[in-house]
């Protein structure tokens, strides 16, 4: 059997676990998948995530527009301020939360995981108060 070459367009966007839209681009359901996802997820002026961790998978983001704010690790007390441009590799199970940091313009990022179904191994992370 011939393996064919598949094309995604996604034109709508899934709610996710994280609480951010996402154009499922690349996964399991689209294209069968088995070893990767790729999306491409948009943060609203003023948005952030719901706090939460990708159960034994990493994360690649490439930084597409906009300036975000990743809050991570035990307590979501590290931060790390990433610009357009930027490559960012998030190990597996780390928590963390991205915040658009204007108020004015989206940011949008692509996002891949060595997961091909992308929402089921995302967890919430509860912050202990």
């Amino acid at each position: 059997m011939q393996e064919k070459i598949r094309t995604v367009r996604p034109n709508v966007t899934i709610d996710t676990v994280q609480r951010l839209p996402n154009y499922v681009g690349i996964s399991e359901a689209t294209v069968g998948a088995t070893g990767i996802s790729m999306n491409m997820v948009v943060i609203p002026p003023g948005a952030q995530a719901e706090p939460h961790f990708h159960k034994g998978y990493e994360t690649a983001i490439y930084l597409l527009q906009g300036r975000v704010e990743t809050l991570y690790g035990e307590g979501l007390k590290e931060s790390v301020i990433n610009e357009t441009g930027d490559f960012i590799f998030i190990p597996a199970g780390v928590p963390h939360q991205p915040r658009n940091l204007s108020d004015t313009e989206v940011a949008i990022a692509l996002v891949a995981r060595n997961d091909p179904n992308e929402q089921e191994n995302v967890q919430l992370y509860e912050l202990g108060f």
